[in-house]
């Protein structure tokens, strides 16, 4: 379990780039008659919290401090009129902040799934399943609502504060000028926890992925877990990544918590200092009761947005630490790509040619070919045995450019195939593998993945030649039966069958078998074969395979040995030969009699 979490990301450091928060904006650049309603919506709520903060120092001064009911009863009119606008402003831009943030979400998880469809084999070789799902769901998510609803906090903080601004030096320039003199220490205060909050919010999103890889692990290795009763070492790896977590949000949560009574106690000060000053105005008549009133009331207005940022820097940095890792996955370059002037070819019929190819998945890793040769007729049937590692599944990734050569070429038709788009190679590539995927959806669904144009007549003709068709017919909704989560309702037999019927399909040019009948029964072996034999015919086809007894009417077998070939031939030669292979097929052979001989031995016991 622990195996996967070797695996380092990038590491995020120093403060928020500016030009982390430019590609932010950007999300929302398309909707943008929208945001404009959004703005407009929030400076039109903002500016009448400030004014009715103004007309409140009217109805002291100038209704009942005079005595005039008429002036007060004009005021209370505006104001009414003015709540219902507000209402509606209010309205509006929760309105749009939803839409906002429910299409922002939606468009980088789309992207992020388009980036995922291009990226190469090895990203993918590399990168836990767990750390992507956390990208495209929970930070994809934060990200949404730091546009929306942090954009919302933001905005409205800034308006708020030119807004009370502005009616304080309306009222009384000198009283504001005391007010002004401790943002500057607000900014500084902000700036250093800002700085301090973001580092351990990134170390929060990093471990997060580590805690979804491992949910992810557990889960679709749980029959693992019961068989090996690993259940109480995987709560002590998990224990230790939750504690992890813990340790930097409790970190960052403390700081949080630390910024705001820091901000109230500066603000308290300024609070202070202007009841104290503006009682000294009142005396000499520079400033009204009402007035007074009204700057209380502004300050407050405006230092709340200030106070706030404890929570709005808290949601930011999550925020912003989830937007670099989602900017990563996009700004992630396929190893594997079209080359220029890449031409589209609708066939990979001919003849297939290795020259020279050396290869190695990493930089640190070992040759796992060198100096490889090996020419295929069209049409012809090449299986590749030999020991586990010894290369066999490299040649066949190698050909369907999953991977390409450190050095060498491979050749299609007598044309290097890179020259070729990807989607031409592999489009005409059909592939079984050994341990077969199936889609959530029913049989025919599952099917038609080959050929999505496919009518339900060619789907039901493919299942027959792949030997598929009789166990579907017996399924009480036949080609409609659903297969569950990785065809989790469906026996590893019964999903091989339909792995192959989707290759048949597909009618592609080279056909790859990848060991897809290790895990099968000899009854479904069989079935296999006999689909194997139909769709095989006079196509080009690489079968890998540790039964030796589904390779014997191969036209060549190659046994793959340390990158190289080291026997060649067919079935009756090799044996002759009592080589390599020879040992291999008698000493499987043995085995499988002495599993006949036992299984007799049993049945007999028993009568």
């Amino acid at each position: 379990m622990t195996e996967t979490y070797r695996f380092e990301e990038e590491e995020f450091k120093g403060t928020f780039s500016g030009q982390v928060g430019l590609r932010i904006l950007a999300q929302v650049k398309p909707y943008y008659i929208q945001v404009i309603g959004f703005v407009i919506a929030i400076g039109l709520v903002s500016f009448l919290d400030s004014y009715f903060t103004y007309l409140h120092k009217r109805i002291v001064d100038e209704g009942i401090g005079t005595g005039n009911f008429t002036v007060l009863k004009e005021i209370l009119l505006q104001y009414g009129g003015l709540i219902v606008i507000q209402a509606l402003a209010v309205f509006v831009f929760i309105y749009f902040a939803g839409v906002l943030g429910e299409r922002v979400q939606y468009d980088l998880r789309k992207k992020m799934f388009a980036q995922l469809q291009k990226l190469s084999l090895s990203y993918y070789n590399k990168t836990p399943v767990g750390w992507i799902m956390s990208r495209v769901s929970s930070d994809s998510q934060r990200v949404a609502e730091l546009i929306t609803w942090g954009f919302l906090d933001i905005v409205w903080g800034v308006l708020n504060i030119m807004t009370a601004t502005y009616f304080m030096i309306t009222i009384n320039w000198r009283l504001g000028l005391i007010v002004f003199a401790i943002i500057p220490v607000l900014i500084v205060v902000a700036a250093q926890f800002k700085k301090k909050i973001i580092g351990e919010y990134r170390q929060v999103r990093k471990i997060n992925s580590k805690i979804t890889g491992s949910y992810n692990e557990n889960i679709t290795g749980v029959r693992v877990t019961k068989a090996f009763s690993r259940e109480a070492q995987n709560m002590a790896e998990f224990g230790i990544l939750t504690d992890e977590m813990y340790k930097a949000g409790f970190r960052a949560a403390w700081l949080s918590a630390l910024f705001l009574p820091i901000v109230m106690g500066i603000s308290a000060l300024a609070l202070g200092a202007v009841i104290w000053y503006g009682g000294l105005q009142a005396e000499i008549g520079g400033i009204s009761i009402g007035g007074i009133q009204a700057f209380i009331s502004y300050i407050t207005f405006m230092i709340w947005p200030i106070q706030d940022l404890a929570r709005v820097y808290a949601e930011m940095q999550r925020s912003i630490a989830s937007a670099e890792r989602i900017f990563s996955l996009l700004d992630s370059t396929p190893q594997i790509v079209d080359l220029p002037n890449s031409i589209v070819h609708d066939s990979m019929s001919g003849d297939i040619h290795f020259k020279n190819v050396s290869f190695y998945y990493d930089e640190d890793d070992d040759m796992v070919l060198e100096n490889f040769d090996l020419d295929v007729k069209q049409g012809e049937t090449i299986a590749l045995v030999g020991p586990t590692g010894g290369g066999k599944s490299t040649i066949v990734n190698l050909l369907c450019r999953f991977f390409e050569p450190r050095d060498g070429n491979i050749l299609i038709n007598y044309r290097d195939y890179t020259s070729y788009t990807l989607d031409s190679i592999q489009s005409q590539i059909g592939i079984v593998l050994q341990t077969p995927h199936l889609f959530s959806g029913s049989i025919e669904d599952n099917i038609r993945y080959g050929k999505l144009d496919a009518t339900s007549e060619e789907i039901i003709n493919a299942s027959k030649l792949a030997g598929a068709h009789e166990f579907i017919s017996t399924l009480e909704d036949g080609y409609k039966e659903e297969v569950g989560e990785g065809g989790s309702l469906l026996s590893v037999g019964q999903k091989q069958l339909i792995s192959l019927a989707r290759a048949v399909l597909r009618k592609p040019d080279i056909f790859i078998m990848d060991e897809a009948t290790s895990s099968v029964d000899t009854i479904t072996e069989t079935l296999i074969q006999q689909g194997m034999e139909n769709l095989m015919d006079n196509r080009t086809s690489f079968i890998i395979a540790h039964r030796l007894s589904t390779i014997r009417k191969a036209d060549r077998i190659l046994f793959i040995k340390d990158g190289k070939i080291a026997e060649s031939g067919s079935h009756h030669e090799l044996l002759r030969q009592k080589g390599l292979y020879y040992r291999l097929y008698t000493q499987q052979f043995r085995q499988d009699m002495a599993h006949k001989l036992g299984t007799l031995s049993l049945a007999l016991s028993r009568d």
